[in-house]
């Protein structure tokens, strides 16, 4: 039976048999039946490599974290997690300079004040969107549509499930939505850095060309 611990666009958490192609961490925030029991603990929301140098990692170590799963990168930023600064250095690195071009910073500023900023957006319930032109979004980017998460990639979308994108269609670049990921990875995103896609979005274009 599949454990309460994939993470959707919006951040929440619920249970699939769909496999994720990222894991990552809260904190714990499960009970000693590994029941889920609250959405965070801590402020450094991350996502990691499935595997990293051989290590064997429990899902649900009894008091220590929660391991949760993400469809793709494009979801994890939806909900509000960043890349982990030790299993995905390369990519962490990438990112807060992105992050830090994006909003005029410094690079060598400390995470905390990224994570802090992302807390404060994704907190929100229901959670926060804005309005942008669909052709200003930068690949990545997730929308909605009627109650269903859309994502923005190339002149494509695709519409969010557990298990990929389905209903691939070109984009409408004039038309205006309501953005799911956070305003400020948005700007990462525009200031150069480019999540990873599930595969679900490009063999769907493929299939339907």
């Amino acid at each position: 039976m599949p454990h309460g611990n994939r993470v959707d666009p919006f951040g929440d958490l619920f249970a699939t048999a769909a496999r994720g192609t990222l894991t990552g961490n809260r904190g714990c925030l499960h009970d000693a039946q590994r029941q889920i029991r609250r959405r965070w603990t801590t402020r450094a929301w991350i996502a990691c490599r499935l595997e990293f140098r051989g290590r064997h990692r429990e899902i649900m170590p009894p008091g220590r974290w929660t391991a949760l799963f993400f469809l793709d990168e494009a979801t994890a930023f939806a909900a509000g997690h960043r890349p982990c600064g030790e299993c995905r250095n390369a990519d962490y690195r990438r990112f807060k300079q992105a992050w830090c071009e994006g909003h005029d910073g410094d690079a060598a500023a400390p995470v905390r004040l990224i994570d802090d900023r992302l807390h404060a957006e994704r907190i929100g319930r229901p959670r926060t969107t804005w309005r942008a032109a669909l052709g200003s979004l930068p690949d990545g980017t997730m929308w909605l549509d009627e109650g269903e998460v859309w994502i923005a990639a190339g002149e494509r979308i695709g519409r969010w499930t557990p298990s990929g994108y389905r209903d691939v269609q070109s984009r409408p670049p004039r038309r205006q939505v309501s953005v799911l990921t956070p305003a400020s990875l948005v700007s990462s995103f525009s200031a150069g850095y480019r999540p990873t896609i599930h595969s679900t979005l490009a063999a769907s274009h493929r299939a339907s060309s």
